[in-house]
């Protein structure tokens, strides 16, 4: 079986290429027509005449198509087929009745597609991109399974589903009033859950002039109170810090219980293991093709995902394996400070920053981790020099590259233009070598986070200074942001500060901690920096929960709350183990 994948996006319709796809292809050459150009100048490629050879794929300039060969048992597994040259699913999640099931894999490989169908927003259409959708093609295509049932139900008995789209920034474009009349389109009994969710203070707000995390807790909020046998959640944790993504997740637990079954597709993935109860790993080719796993515990999930290998299928869908270490990965050469500051303060309106004296040592990367509001923005833009404490001193005598949490887009530049001084190396591994000939303008938010963090290492400095690079990036382009940061402090003998909510990548990367604690949007006090173990029972203590090891991969696991372990390390008062 072939799939044939064309951007079309990126095929420029021969302008800048000549159509070298279509002059090169060798089939095209003994006067068929494999490759042609469509009314819309975009190329088209009839897949069975296609013979594979990947002459077209490696001719475009623009990275434009992709030819992958698939064994021949898939093709009797399409669920979903987005059109000619497009994006192929194949199996899907079955649901499990009274489980919360979690999907995990990397962006743009068919988690939103599998939600989508699930809760009725997308008809599937078992590959047949010309056909009219029939329920009863897709009831007898699960035939025997789980899945059957379900789609009698949601095609035949109108079952009620509760789907929270992954991206919520469109809403403000379709709603303009208040949160609370948002929220009362579902449902007039919306107190409880607004409390739950710790909302309550923004229901009388519009919906346009609430923050990113507010506006993520309102959509979680609505898709809880809509009526509904099943729930649906697409990436409940963008936005959030580490204590509402927790909180987030007890609560999705507690309405999950009264369900038939819930399922959350979830990058962060400390927060999907302590979410779900079973989970699917997706793999395949992002962008041209997704599978979907059988279903796994969600510890054995998580570890194979890390794995990168899935026994049952057979299928190694990633080269390494991604590896915790137990103890910090590195330790402090040299021993001085590249940077030390006295005791600072900043107040910006009602709120008041209190750094403590500290200091960063060379060849160390220092984890940031603080609840949103508590001033970790503000001293990273104290250290860049974009913003000047009110009181105490700063050694600035060092260069500090700074990438900022928010990338504002100043001049609608090419990618190539703003990575001219790039390293070829940083690029391939970030991955990011395709979208040097588009705009800055035209990249998604993924996309535009790791052009911004190549940039920023790409710059030579003694400090780098990254504030929330895990926002929009899948589990693997975290972790490889990671790799790739120890690697280059490695190498120049510099340091790093990283501000970031997502544990786990904190976790990984970090020698020591900077902990923020504080009243969010009041006042925020700085404890260190320290080491690891000292620093997580710090700030761990502060949220309630506790973190063990697991026993095979040594990634961190959050117990959950109340249960014997989480108890046991209460009272010991070890909230982190090593």
């Amino acid at each position: 079986m072939r799939v044939v994948v064309v951007d079309k996006k990126k095929c420029t319709g021969g302008k800048g290429c000549d159509y070298v796809c279509i002059k090169f292809c060798p089939v095209n050459r003994t006067g068929k027509d494999c490759i042609t150009a469509g009314p819309d100048t975009k190329i088209i490629v009839d897949e069975p005449l296609c013979i594979g050879c990947g002459i077209c794929v490696k001719k475009c300039p623009f990275d434009a198509v992709k030819v992958v060969n698939l064994p021949n048992e898939l093709e009797s597994q399409e669920v979903h087929n987005y059109g000619r040259n497009n994006f192929r699913l194949f199996n899907l999640i079955i649901p499990q009745k009274n489980q919360v099931m979690g999907l995990v894999g990397v962006n743009g490989i068919g988690k939103s597609t599998c939600l989508k169908i699930l809760s009725n927003q997308l008809k599937p259409n078992l590959g047949e991109i010309d056909s009219e959708f029939d329920g009863q093609k897709v009831i007898e295509f699960f035939k025997g399974s789980e899945a059957q049932q379900y789609f009698e139900d949601l095609y035949t008995k109108g079952v009620q589903t509760s789907y929270k789209p992954q991206y919520i920034e469109s809403i403000p474009k379709i709603f303009k009033g208040t949160v609370k009349e948002l929220l009362n389109t579902v449902s007039n009994d919306i107190k409880t859950v607004c409390e739950e969710l710790n909302i309550s203070h923004a229901l009388d707000r519009k919906v346009k002039d609430i923050s990113g995390g507010e506006l993520q807790r309102v959509a979680i909020a609505a898709s809880l109170l809509k009526p509904s046998e099943f729930l649906f959640i697409d990436e409940p944790s963008s936005y959030l810090d580490i204590k509402q993504r927790l909180m987030i997740a007890n609560s999705l637990r507690q309405h999950a219980s009264k369900k038939k079954c819930s399922v959350v597709v979830e990058h962060d993935l400390i927060m999907l293991d302590y979410l779900a109860d079973v989970g699917h790993i997706m793999y395949g080719r992002p962008g041209v093709y997704g599978v979907v796993s059988k279903s796994l515990s969600i510890r054995e999930c998580i570890n194979t995902y890390l794995e990168g290998y899935i026994r049952e299928d057979n299928m190694r869908f990633r080269d390494e394996e991604i590896k915790f270490e137990v103890k910090a990965p590195t330790k402090a050469l040299g021993g001085y400070s590249l940077i030390s500051w006295k005791s600072l303060t900043k107040k910006l309106g009602s709120f008041k920053l209190e750094v403590n004296e500290g200091s960063l040592k060379q060849n160390e990367i220092v984890g940031i981790l603080g609840e949103n509001g508590t001033g970790k923005t503000t001293f990273a833009k104290i250290l860049a020099g974009v913003i000047k404490p009110d009181t105490g001193e700063l050694n600035d005598s060092v260069k500090i590259s700074y990438k900022p949490q928010y990338i504002q887009l100043e001049h609608d530049d090419f990618v190539t233009a703003v990575l001219a001084r790039c390293p070829k190396s940083i690029v391939d591994k970030l991955g990011i070598t395709h979208l040097l000939k588009r705009k800055l303008s035209e990249l998604s938010g993924g996309e535009l986070q790791r052009v911004a963090i190549a940039e920023c290492l790409a710059r030579e400095a003694d400090i780098y200074l990254l504030d929330e690079p895990s926002a929009h990036l899948d589990v693997e382009q975290r972790l490889n942001v990671a790799k790739l940061l120890r690697d280059i402090i490695k190498k120049k003998e510099a340091s790093a500060f990283v501000i970031d909510h997502d544990l786990l990548f904190i976790d990984y990367l970090s020698d020591r901690l900077f902990v923020f604690l504080g009243q969010g949007g009041s006042n925020g006090i700085t404890y260190g920096p320290m080491d690891m173990h000292k620093g997580m029972n710090l700030f761990l203590k502060d949220l309630g929960i506790t973190f063990r090891r697991d026993k095979d991969t040594k990634r961190p696991r959050a117990n959950k709350l109340d249960s014997q372990k989480d108890v046991e390390q209460k009272e010991s008062g070890e909230y982190y183990y090593q």
